[in-house]
């Protein structure tokens, strides 16, 4: 349920708003939008009457939310959310660029890749320390070593890392990590999810596989309940029947997840297709459908990479991908 208040209001008659609604046991958020003035109600509203809201002095609209999601909702929050990071804004008309390896490997190449995404404009550098892999033979990642490493690249060229978490057990070597990716397998690990709502950190949150678009809203859900409102949501293709491609990217979902929701979202071309040549056109495509960022791999020898070098741009293809993202944001008025 959502409470629209008056812009002339009494301080009095708000508070006597709340004591009516706190019998209800329900958590109040309010939001200051640029055109009003909201109160989310997040709990069990079926027992509020809105007739007797209605007839408080301060009200000027209320209305039940339908959807399972509520602090995720664009209903709860009209505006849409900025998160920034280290000076960095992404949402709104901020557009930013995550870019990196797909595993860090070594110290001179996780640097080498940081300071050429650097140069072309990338704002954020990511990079696997723990890697998800379909085969257990597979390699895994260096774990806290490779935390390390990228600490060691932002050192070196001032760039946030973003990185990704598998497991609660590994939350306390995340503390000086600037966005926690939750993967698209982890993107139903409800107590995961829980765990970060009580972080104050960005989480970068992927789509499933095969998930809904309401069900990856609710897995936002999951983390802002906690009280981390800090989400970004990212659109990395969704498991269908061609084959041509590793997946396919929902561009759809972009405008739909804009629509229904207040949160940021991004984009990763790398892995919905796994093709590099594919990564320009998509990026341009996303652009286009309102993204507010792109994650895309880099490497600085594909053909070496321990993970995913097939799908990995090289610092010279990056460079060329970021010079059509540049010359498209200014069309379409986002800020690099």
């Amino acid at each position: 349920m959502i409470i629209i208040l008056k812009d002339k209001r009494k301080e009095e008659d708000v508070q006597d708003l709340y004591d009516y609604l706190g019998q209800y046991k329900v958590d109040i958020k309010p939001i200051e939008g640029t055109q009003s003035t909201i109160l989310g109600l997040v709990g069990d509203t079926t027992k509020i009457d809105m007739t007797d809201i209605l007839a408080k002095e301060v009200v000027a609209d209320v209305k039940r939310v339908s959807e399972p999601y509520k602090a995720a909702n664009r209903k709860f929050h009209p505006d849409d959310t900025i998160v920034e990071v280290g000076g960095r804004k992404i949402g709104g008309k901020h557009f930013k660029v995550i870019a990196g390896p797909c595993s860090v490997e070594s110290e001179e190449q996780v640097i080498e890749v940081a300071k050429a995404v650097k140069a072309s404009g990338a704002a954020f550098l990511r990079g696997g320390a723990f890697k998800p892999r379909t085969s257990p033979y597979s390699f895994q990642g260096l774990h806290a070593e490779g935390l390390e490493l990228l600490l060691k690249a932002k050192a070196a060229t001032g760039l946030p890392i973003v990185t990704e978490i598998m497991s609660l057990a590994h939350l306390d070597l995340f503390s000086d990590v600037d966005i926690i990716q939750v993967g698209a397998r982890n993107m139903q690990n409800f107590e995961l999810l829980k765990e970060l709502g009580h972080s104050k950190k960005p989480i970068l949150l992927k789509r499933g596989l095969a998930n809904t678009i309401e069900e990856f809203l609710m897995s936002a859900e999951y983390i802002m309940a906690g009280g981390n409102e800090n989400v970004i949501l990212c659109e990395r293709g969704i498991r269908t029947f061609e084959t041509m491609t590793r997946n396919t990217l929902d561009i759809s979902a972009i405008p739909v997840l804009k629509h229904y929701s207040h949160l940021p979202v991004i984009v990763d071309p790398s892995h919905a297709t796994g093709i590099p040549w594919l990564v320009e056109p998509l990026s341009q495509a996303a652009i286009a459908a309102g993204a507010d960022g792109l994650m895309i791999e880099v490497h600085n020898n594909p053909k070496a990479a321990l993970c995913d070098g097939a799908q990995s741009l090289t610092p010279a293809q990056f460079d060329d991908v970021m010079q059509k993202v540049k010359k498209l944001t200014a069309v379409f008025d986002r800020e690099l």
